[in-house]
């Protein structure tokens, strides 16, 4: 990857209590890119995140933002970073305006009206700007989490867990802000549970457990790598084994010889192919059914084949 905003190499981090939260990372962002990072609560990606923020010191490894050692150079990567962490953070009885000024003012910006009215735009703040933040509801008070982070104009923003908490409609309408957020040239780091989320949004997928990175690659290739094709045909008559003419295809019985399962192809079609051709073979082969379910694989289904370490990808 040319020139990558982040360059992340062989990232540890290990605590006093002998807890392995990262263990030998390397990862690289495009600029200009969404990048989702996946994987269970306990996986690493808030500390992944803490470490490239300055929020706590790696074990071992080297972290490079925008060309710039953090180690070395950590205020001046930070001014450049915005951050929306999991947690809601506020003076509960100030005002949306003044916390988003304050935030500003925090890594030495100078004061901006204009600017300040915009970000609240964008985020559909600004008829709220005179509010108590105790008086906003928890989608509202994310959204002023994300009106803070952005205060600064970063170059590269961090959201984690950015719409935990937040309904499925607030959720989409959120969703859309983060994607003009990229189209206006903001970098985007996100964690999230909602497999949707990064199925929906990001550009590259990335997914880690037990501190370590099991897979980082775009969309559309980890569906065509591991995407997997489902098919459950109900059978008219239990068959006690399967017929030497159904050898070749990737399928067992289940539910006392009444259903056969299929689970193959690659993402790219084959699997339909298949099945297409194992009906043939079942006609052919005087075998009658009932019903036929397909289903194709999701991201979600490919993350828990991840994470149980199936298909020969290991957990």
């Amino acid at each position: 990857m040319d020139n990558p905003i982040l360059d992340i190499r062989d990232l540890s981090k290990t605590y006093k209590s002998g807890t392995v939260a990262l263990a030998g990372v390397d990862l690289q962002i495009r600029k200009g890119e969404i990048f989702a990072l996946l994987g269970p609560n306990g996986a690493g990606k808030t500390t992944l995140i803490g470490a490239v923020c300055g929020l706590l010191r790696p074990t071992g490894g080297t972290i490079e933002a925008f060309g710039l050692d953090v180690a070395k150079h950590w205020r001046q990567v930070r001014r450049r970073i915005g951050l929306v962490p999991q947690e809601l953070a506020f003076d509960m009885f100030g005002r949306v305006d003044h916390s988003v000024e304050f935030s500003r003012g925090m890594f030495g910006c100078p004061p901006n009206a204009a600017r300040i009215e915009e970000v609240l735009r964008s985020l559909s703040l600004w008829d709220k700007r005179e509010a108590k933040i105790r008086e906003l509801s928890g989608g509202m008070k994310r959204r002023v989490m994300i009106a803070k982070a952005l205060s600064h104009d970063p170059e590269l923003l961090f959201l984690d867990e950015p719409t935990a908490g937040v309904d499925v409609e607030l959720r989409r309408d959120m969703w859309r802000q983060i994607g003009a957020l990229r189209d206006a040239g903001t970098t985007i780091i996100l964690t999230t549970h909602y497999i949707e989320e990064a199925q929906e949004m990001a550009d590259r997928v990335g997914v880690i457990n037990r501190g370590k990175l099991l897979l980082v690659d775009d969309k559309a290739s980890i569906m065509a790598q591991l995407g997997r094709t489902e098919a459950r045909i109900t059978l008219e008559t239990p068959l006690a084994a399967l017929p030497e003419t159904l050898a070749a295809y990737p399928v067992t019985l289940e539910d006392g010889g009444r259903t056969l399962r299929y689970r193959g192809g690659d993402g790219t079609g084959k699997g339909k192919r298949e099945i297409a051709e194992l009906v043939r073979a079942l006609v052919l082969g005087n075998i009658a059914f009932s019903e036929i379910d397909t289903h194709d694989s999701t991201l979600e289904d490919i993350f828990v084949d991840l994470l149980e370490g199936r298909d020969g990808v290991p957990a």
